[in-house]
């Protein structure tokens, strides 16, 4: 089993509450959700009004296919993002025992 996550840091210039910060994090998380089947959650800085930080986790018998859906992300993110993405950072793990 191979898992990936994928971590985005974002600075949202000018954003003064953490109901503005929900707005973007609630849309690019429904759009990962959506577009790539993956688990999207906050993980970071909940209490900071301008720095949102998401991981992105997928999962999947092969590599290529964790690293293509996590890169396929990444470029959907920066095409689409109304925020500043300042850091991503990609893992990649292989789970070698076998669940009973």
């Amino acid at each position: 089993m191979i898992i990936g996550v994928l971590t985005l840091e974002f600075r949202l210039h000018g954003n003064s509450s953490l109901k503005g910060k929900r707005q973007v994090a609630q849309s690019l998380k429904q759009k990962l959700r959506n577009t790539f089947n993956v688990a999207v959650s906050e993980v970071e800085s909940q209490d900071a009004h301008q720095k949102l930080v998401l991981a992105v986790v997928t999962v999947s018998g092969e590599t290529a296919k964790v690293e293509s859906r996590l890169s396929k992300a990444l470029a959907m993110v920066e095409a689409i993002s109304p925020a500043e993405l300042v850091r991503a950072d990609t893992e990649v793990f292989s789970s070698a025992g076998e669940f009973e």
